[in-house]
């Protein structure tokens, strides 16, 4: 895959041990992906659990999603699907605690 075709530009998402594990479960995959996966321009969306950390404490989860570039990353934010989605973290907050970033992916 040449570069051009790579997704430059991911949302990640790391989420504590939820206090109640079943509810964040099940709101997390019944709700909370089927709205992200609507996100203008998503090129990819995984998801990785019990994330082994080289350093530091363990994520329960970790939500990666990647757009083309910072612009596209940037209009699916202030969408209507994007503001859905920020909306319905802070039901997830009440199960978690939740850490975020925006990264440029560049070449080394």
């Amino acid at each position: 895959m040449s570069t051009q075709n790579k997704p430059l530009a991911r949302f990640v998402v790391m989420y504590d041990l939820p206090v109640d594990v079943e509810a964040f479960e099940r709101h997390y995959w019944d709700v909370h992906i089927p709205l992200a996966k609507q996100l203008p321009g998503l090129r990819r969306y995984t998801v990785s659990k019990d994330a082994r950390p080289v350093m530091g404490e363990p994520y329960y989860l970790v939500g990666m999603l990647d757009w083309d570039d910072m612009a596209a990353l940037g209009v699916a934010f202030e969408s209507e699907i994007g503001r859905q989605c920020a909306a319905d973290v802070a039901i997830l907050a009440g199960y978690a605690t939740i850490r975020s970033m925006v990264v440029q992916l560049d070449e080394a």
